[in-house]
């Protein structure tokens, strides 16, 4: 059925990365920001519509090359089922569909917030994703926007201690995802960037993103004005356990390709939970 096949293009499922939205929530509260749940739903869902635009560009623009592909090529584009000029003309209604729900919100920074996520978006689909480094930083750009887009919904300005953590943790799991890639023996024919990779060198350069994320976070709780004293360290552990589970899962089960599937794993999601009860615990809310 078409319809089925339209939202399967949409990849609904893709939407759990808009968890990073809500990353600044507990912290902003802390500080005595406002939370207007229908202006942040509204932003919320306006960012759904604007992933669910871009992946459909997405199959349509890589259609050829995801025929070339074990499981993507079972996508409704790259099987047949839908024609690219079909997802095409549905990515542009989506995206119209989340400009207006944007304009909604009556939040013209989370409005702008989303427009340079499509702009980014459409650099990586025509070309960026095909160049070594380029092409995990324009991913690991995707999560962080998501965190401003949070910030500018809480009408708070992201903090650079904020934008440091989003940033490392993001760009660790943009190289995880590209290792993933790599060991699952994806070829340059699919993937041209992958012939800038090595593993030792993912290896390494995930290593190092993993000891930033942590030493930044750390920092951070030491630092952070809206944690209560004596309880500033409670939800380090979570993170540490968080990254080195992480870690674990890529190097040891060869894991990392989706990050959308790591997001899902039961010890992941765990920790997560544990992470927000040891936040909201730890904030100095007024």
């Amino acid at each position: 059925m078409v319809i089925r096949d339209l939202v399967e293009v949409s990849r609904p499922k893709h939407w759990v990365k808009n968890v990073f939205v809500f990353m600044p929530l507990p912290f902003a509260l802390a500080t005595g920001a406002e939370f207007d749940p229908v202006v942040f739903g509204l932003g919320l869902l306006a960012f759904c519509l604007a992933n669910s635009a871009v992946y459909a560009f997405n199959d349509a623009v890589d259609a050829e090359r995801d025929r070339l592909h074990p499981e993507k090529c079972r996508r409704p584009v790259a099987s047949g089922r839908l024609s690219g000029y079909a997802a095409r003309l549905w990515s542009l209604l989506l995206l119209a569909l989340s400009m207006a729900v944007a304009l909604a919100s009556g939040s013209l920074a989370a409005l702008g917030v989303l427009l340079v996520y499509v702009i980014f978006n459409l650099f990586y689909c025509l070309g960026g994703k095909h160049v070594a480094l380029l092409d995990v930083f324009l991913l690991s750009a995707g999560f962080v926007l998501r965190v401003i887009l949070g910030c500018a919904l809480l009408e708070v300005s992201p903090s650079n201690w904020l934008l440091l953590c989003s940033s490392a943790l993001a760009l660790f799991m943009a190289l995880a995802k590209r290792r993933g890639d790599l060991v699952r023996g994806m070829d340059t024919e699919h993937r041209p960037s992958l012939s800038g990779y090595s593993l030792e060198f993912l290896n390494q350069a995930m290593g190092i993103t993993a000891a930033m994320t942590l030493i930044a976070y750390a920092l951070y709780s030491l630092e952070a004005p809206v944690l209560v004293r004596g309880r500033e360290f409670a939800s380090l552990p979570f993170v540490v356990f968080g990254v080195l589970e992480y870690l674990r899962l890529v190097y040891v089960r060869q894991a990392g390709e989706s990050p959308v599937d790591m997001l899902f794993r039961p010890e992941l999601l765990l920790c997560g939970a544990g992470w927000l009860a040891a936040i909201i615990w730890s904030v100095q809310l007024p």
